[in-house]
Formats: structure tokens, C-alpha cells, sequence
């Protein structure tokens, strides 16, 4: 008898040990890329999500579904939620009556087959198609109003559209987004971000070191600003630099509804009050940071394995501070970074916010930031696999094996 049961029983450690046997859902996953963000056809083959190795095609391999949303890399949050909607449903992009006569662009944008046309469908009859979401760095703040929109709806654009013309990501009651989680997430906005002064340098010294970092000249690099409900499209003939320049010059950075606003600290405090953490999502975070402070001044500083290209930046972060009436206070509690984003904006939400933050615990909690904490010597790139010593493929299987563990 013995003999005949042991067969059954190393059957069931196999079953437990393949990637689906211990998961409690299979809903894939969609990675929202950053500021200054790029989708797969980009950039020559080199990765957002991993740099020279794919992240995406790791975790279908591991057996864990997996798609790369793209949206505008300097579009507001709001423009990038309703792209990031239309990039994984399919259709065209609908900006919104009231929000695109607000600002002065065009209602309609670009047009996608989809990532995953049956997301919000049911399963045979059986659960609704849900997925998780991540996002990297301004990704974070584009899936938590992606993810309000859905299930709360726009009362502004239910009031100024024609019932038969409103986006179904504008109607509410839509609980289709089953986790969020966020990477070096600006929640409470970026100092860098404080003003187009600091941040349009960055700009352009990023797209020139992502240009080495492809092996091209920086005229040669294929690279999308997006920009088309501004009608700024890149001429026939017009060198990458010289549409860089007419961007700049744009008065769109003027705006509210760009990525300069909701960057900043009170652009995200703004931001952070319309949008709150939804009672039947799983939320999580997880911050970096790659600076330490010197005496005596306390200032940050860079780790000696930082990036290159986020030296600069670090050192700004890592000694500014703002004390003006109207403005949020930026101390040196702002200090500590991961080369972009300040490490205290990272855990959640904060300002003007109703969202709770717990330190992670087992089982996690719906409706709350379940904190994951702090990975110390990892800079902001290196979380998505991009100039890194460490091991992300297998941080990124850890997380997977998280989230389809979660109850659906």
C-alpha cells in the first residue's frame, strides 16, 4: 500500500510546487511604466521593464500572464489613466468632454486593438477578468487614478456628455482592478518636480544618456513623446533635438494637466484628494532609495553604485527644501532619494489624502497601503532592471507568486 500512495504523494508536491497549483487567481499583470517611460517597439529593443532583459517575457515564461502598458511619457495622470484604459481594452482614447474643453487639447487620441479585450468580462459565467497593476515611478500614480476612475466614475463628464457618447471608464462601477502595486512612486510628488526650471534640464540630459545607453547618436533615437491631444507630433524631417527644443518651448508646461504638475508636491497633493484608494482593491508599495546622509549638514548623497545618470539629480534632492506659505514644505525629511523621487513619498499617499498606511502583514489587507518597505541600495532604475547589480528577475517571480496568491 505504501508503495502504490508514494507515487500520489510526490504528484501532489509536484502540483504544489508548479507556478498556478498554490495561486488563488489568475488575473494577468500590466506594467505602467514611468515618467519619460517607453513602450516594448521602443528605444531598439531596450527595455522599460528590464533593460537588456525582458521582465515581461520572465513572468510568462514562469507561468504568470504578463502585458507592458504604454502611455504618454509626459502626460498628465489623468490623460495617462484614460490611455493606459484604451492601451489594455482596446478602442480610442476618450480624454473626457469637460476635461479636454478644461484644457485646451483634443477629446480624442490614438486607437488600440488591446492587451486584454475581455478585461471586466466574465469568465464564462463564472468571476469577472480582473488584473493587477504596476506601476514604476509616476506608473504608481497613473494605475491608482486609473483604478478610482473605474470603480468611482467622473461626475463632470457624466454631466456634460450625452449618455451614449460617455467613455465606459467615466460611467463608475467597475471593480476590475484587483491589486495596485507601486515602485518608487512619487504619491506625495517629487522635489526635482518643483519647477520646469529643474525639471525640463533633466528632460533632456535623460534622453541623451538613453541615447548612449542604446549605442545611437541622439537624433537616431526612436523615441515617442506622445504628445498628440497637444498636437505635438514629431515633423517629417525634424531631428530628435530640435522637437525636444519645440516641446520645451511649449506652453503646455504651463499646465495643470501635464506630468510637471502632478510631479510636483502640491500638484500630487491635488492629485492625491480626488483620487483615494478604492475599499475592494489590494494596494501595495515598496520604496528605494540609494543616498546617505554626510555630517554635518545631513544632506543625501549617492551610493557609489548608483547610476551615473542620476547623480545629479540626487545631490539636488538630497539638499532642497522650501518653506513658502501655500506651497508644501519640503524639509530634510525630503532628503533621502533614490536618485529621482524622494524615499518618504514612496510608502503611499500622504497629503491631502484620506488613504491608510499599514506596514505589510500576512494576510495583506484590502483598502489600505499594505507597506512593504524600503529596499535600501537600489536606485530608482534599478527596480526595473535597468543598470542594476541586483537580482530582479527573481524580485519580480517573488511578486508575481504575491499577487496570485491573493483571494479573489
Amino acid at each position: 500500500m505504501r508503495l502504490t500512495k508514494l507515487p500520489r504523494f510526490l504528484l501532489l508536491l509536484l502540483l504544489l510546487a508548479s507556478p498556478f497549483a498554490r495561486a488563488d487567481n489568475h488575473y494577468p499583470l500590466v506594467l505602467v511604466h514611468g515618467f519619460m517611460g517607453w513602450g516594448r517597439q521602443e528605444l531598439l529593443g531596450f527595455k522599460y521593464w528590464g533593460g537588456l532583459e525582458d521582465l515581461q517575457e520572465a513572468l510568462n515564461q514562469a507561468g504568470y500572464p504578463a502585458h507592458t502598458g504604454v502611455v504618454g511619457p509626459f502626460a498628465s495622470n489623468w490623460d495617462r489613466a484614460c490611455e493606459l484604459y484604451a492601451y489594455i481594452k482596446g478602442g480610442a482614447v476618450d480624454y473626457g468632454q469637460a476635461h479636454a474643453a478644461m484644457y485646451g487639447h483634443k477629446r480624442y487620441g490614438r486607437t488600440f486593438t488591446g492587451l486584454y479585450p475581455d478585461w471586466g468580462a466574465a469568465d464564462g459565467g463564472g468571476p469577472m477578468r480582473k488584473i493587477h497593476l504596476i506601476g514604476h515611478s509616476q506608473g504608481g500614480q497613473t494605475v491608482r487614478v486609473l483604478t478610482a476612475l473605474l470603480e468611482q466614475g467622473a461626475a463632470a463628464e457624466q454631466a456634460a456628455t450625452p449618455a451614449l457618447e460617455l467613455s465606459p471608464l467615466f460611467q463608475g462601477g467597475k471593480s476590475w482592478v484587483h491589486s495596485v502595486t507601486t515602485l518608487a512612486s512619487p504619491h506625495d510628488g517629487a522635489s526635482i518636480a518643483v519647477g520646469i526650471d529643474t525639471l525640463l534640464p533633466f528632460v533632456r540630459t535623460t534622453l541623451l544618456g538613453l541615447a548612449a545607453l542604446v549605442g545611437v547618436q541622439p537624433d537616431q533615437l526612436p523615441y515617442d513623446f506622445k504628445l498628440d491631444q497637444w498636437g505635438l507630433r514629431r515633423e517629417p524631417g525634424e531631428s530628435l533635438l530640435a522637437y525636444l527644443t519645440r516641446v520645451e518651448n511649449s506652453p503646455i508646461w504651463q499646465s495643470r494637466d501635464i506630468s510637471a504638475w502632478d510631479l510636483s508636491p502640491d500638484g500630487a497633493q491635488e492629485l492625491n484628494g480626488k483620487f483615494p484608494a478604492q475599499p475592494d482593491v489590494y494596494y501595495f508599495s515598496w520604496a528605494t532609495s540609494a543616498t546617505f546622509p554626510i555630517w554635518p549638514s545631513h544632506h543625501h548623497v549617492p551610493i557609489p553604485t548608483m547610476l551615473p545618470q542620476l547623480w545629479a539629480s540626487a545631490l539636488l534632492i538630497g539638499a532642497y527644501s522650501r518653506y513658502e506659505p501655500g506651497h508644501v514644505t519640503i524639509d530634510a525629511r525630503w532628503w533621502e532619494n533614490d536618485g529621482l523621487v524622494n524615499t518618504r513619498s514612496m510608502a503611499g499617499p500622504t497629503l491631502n489624502s484620506p488613504d491608510r498606511i499599514a506596514p505589510w502583514r500576512d494576510p495583506p489587507q484590502r483598502g489600505l497601503w499594505n507597506d512593504q518597505g524600503v529596499l535600501s541600495g537600489w536606485d530608482h532604475m534599478d527596480i526595473v532592471g535597468i543598470g542594476t547589480l541586483h537580482d530582479v528577475r527573481n524580485w519580480y517571480l517573488r511578486l508575481a507568486r504575491t499577487l496570485a496568491d491573493l483571494p479573489p
